[in-house]
């Protein structure tokens, strides 16, 4: 069984062999409709499964459109893979589109549209005074 350093290695090294296969070898024109950026490589603790996730950035049509390419591609990308990575059996590989960018883009959006439309009396309030501690007096018996 790999230790998980070697996992590591391996899911680093996939994730370079990868991204070049695809700017250089790939000839698809699909896989090229929007541009595609390898976020994340997970391989199983077995060597034998690669979950490849890609952000695509362009419309929905070329998103979808990128992601039909690139589950065609994958023989080809998985039989490079196996020429250029040493390992005993090649991994099976899967492409799954991250939204994690966008998701980060549009919720850093809707809190700059919140900061810019408070009322300018919320800024204003004065924050409690932590010096200010109630202090029971202790000194006259009830």
């Amino acid at each position: 069984m790999p230790t998980d350093r070697r996992v590591s290695r391996v899911a680093a090294q996939i994730k370079r062999e990868v991204s070049q296969i695809l700017m250089q070898e790939v000839k698809d024109d699909r896989v090229g409709s929007g541009m595609v950026s390898i976020t994340d490589v997970e391989v199983a603790g077995d060597l034998q499964h690669v979950k490849i996730f890609v952000s695509i950035y362009g419309s929905e049509e070329a998103r979808q459109e990128t992601m039909v390419g690139l589950r065609a591609a994958t023989g080809y990308i998985r039989s490079t893979l196996g020429q250029r990575v040493r390992l005993r059996r090649t991994p099976e590989v899967v492409f799954l589109e991250d939204r994690s960018l966008e998701r980060g883009d549009k919720m850093l959006s809707l809190l700059n549209h919140i900061s810019e439309n408070r009322k300018p009396d919320e800024d204003q309030q004065p924050l409690e005074d932590s010096s200010e501690q109630y202090i029971p007096d202790t000194s006259q018996p009830e």
